[in-house]
C-alpha cells in the first residue's frame, strides 16, 4: 500500500480549496492509498481557511496549517513538506488547474527515482506568462546543470527524506528552482513527466506579478553561489 501525503499551497482560494480536496479525496481512496491530505492556508484574506477548517473537521485525514499572514509560495511549500508524515509526498496548488486522476500512475516510476518533476502540456495560461516561464526554466537549468522542461509546474511528486537532507532557505517564487538544484547536487535521481493542464475556473493568479518575478530573478544568483559554496 502505498503511504503519501498530497498538500496544496492555498491563498484565496475559497473557490477552489473545496472541490480540489473533495477531488484528491476520491483519487486516494480509489487506489486504497495510506494517505493525509494538507491544505496550507498561506495568510488568505477570503474564506480559504474557514472553508479548509470545516474540511479538516470532517474527516480526520485532512489538515489545515495556517500562515498568520501571507508568507509567499515558498513559505507554502516548506510548511507542506513539513507537515507531511507519508513516505512520499506529492503537492499540486489548490486552484484546480491540474487533474488529480494524473498522480496515480506517477507512483511506480518511484521504486527508481526519487523526485518526478512533471511539465505542462499545452499550458493554459497567457502568451507573456508562458514566456516568462521559458525563459526561467532556461535560465534556471543553465545555472544548475539541470535538464528539466519546466521548473515550475505545480505538480510534483517526492520521497519525503529528501526534505531531511536538504536545506531550503525560499519563500518566494525561487522555491521549485532552490529544491531541484539542491536535490540534485545531492544526487538524488529525477524524471520527468508530462501532464495536462487547465484553465482557472475561479480565483486570480498572483505569481506573475513584477515584485514576484523581480525578488526570483535576485534571489537566483545568490542561491547559485550558496549551492556552490556548500560542501
Amino acid at each position: 500500500m502505498v503511504a503519501i501525503s498530497v498538500f496544496f499551497p492555498c491563498y484565496n482560494e475559497q473557490q477552489n480549496v473545496g472541490r480540489t480536496v473533495e477531488n484528491a479525496r476520491d483519487v486516494l481512496e480509489k487506489i486504497g492509498a495510506d494517505f493525509e491530505i494538507i491544505i496550507v492556508d498561506d495568510g488568505s484574506s477570503d474564506e480559504t481557511g474557514h472553508i479548509a477548517d470545516e474540511l479538516a473537521g470532517r474527516d480526520s485525514r485532512v489538515k489545515v496549517v495556517h500562515h498568520r499572514r501571507n508568507l509567499g509560495y515558498g513559505a507554502a511549500l516548506q510548511s507542506g513538506f513539513r507537515a507531511a508524515t507519508k513516505e512520499l509526498v506529492f503537492y499540486t496548488d489548490g486552484d484546480g488547474q491540474f487533474d488529480m486522476n494524473e498522480m496515480p500512475p506517477l507512483l511506480p516510476l518511484m521504486e527508481e527515482y526519487d523526485i518526478i518533476s512533471c511539465y505542462r502540456l499545452n499550458r493554459r495560461d497567457s502568451m507573456i506568462r508562458k514566456i516568462n516561464a521559458w525563459c526561467w526554466t532556461k535560465l534556471v537549468c543553465l545555472l544548475f546543470g539541470l535538464k528539466l522542461r519546466d521548473i515550475d509546474c505545480a505538480f510534483k511528486l517526492y520521497k519525503r527524506e529528501i526534505f531531511e537532507h536538504i536545506e531550503l532557505t525560499s519563500t518566494g517564487a525561487l522555491i521549485d528552482a532552490e529544491i531541484l538544484a539542491r536535490a540534485a547536487r545531492k544526487g538524488y535521481r529525477m524524471i520527468q513527466q508530462g501532464v495536462h493542464h487547465y484553465p482557472r475556473t475561479a480565483g486570480s493568479q498572483t505569481g506573475a506579478k513584477f515584485r514576484v518575478i523581480s525578488r526570483a530573478f535576485k534571489e537566483l544568483f545568490k542561491l547559485r553561489r550558496r549551492i556552490r559554496n556548500a560542501h
